[in-house]
């Protein structure tokens, strides 16, 4: 039984998990949206918006806590300069899922996620 596990497994470790999250939040940050599995977008959507939020903070502390996470450097700083600023009357809700359907090859069902405008 599962009860209280919140979080999707991925069929992954959780070291790979982790830097499958990481590396996800990396590619949404620097693309603004990216075409995905919807589990993993479902997954991903609670991540970024927290590295948003604590890139709205715009201290030192926030950034170092947030390079934790995202490891790219110019990444980093599209977030804190470019990204965070955009959000900061809005409270939360700062990315959208759409679905697209199922993939050819494997029939997994695919989403787009994107930082909402």
């Amino acid at each position: 039984m599962r009860h209280r596990k919140k979080g999707r497994q991925l069929s992954r470790t959780r070291s790979h998990r982790k830097a499958t999250l990481r590396n996800l939040a990396t590619s949404l940050f620097r693309h603004e949206r990216i075409e995905t599995t919807t589990a993993k977008a479902k997954e991903l959507r609670p991540y970024a918006e927290r590295l948003i939020t604590l890139a709205r903070r715009g201290d030192v502390h926030a950034r170092r806590l947030a390079a934790m996470k995202i490891q790219d450097r110019e990444v980093l700083g599209k977030l804190f300069d470019e990204i965070a600023p955009r959000y900061m009357e809005r409270p939360g809700g700062y990315t959208r899922v759409l679905k697209l359907g199922n993939r050819k090859g494997d029939a997994a069902e695919m989403s787009l996620i994107e930082l909402v405008r």
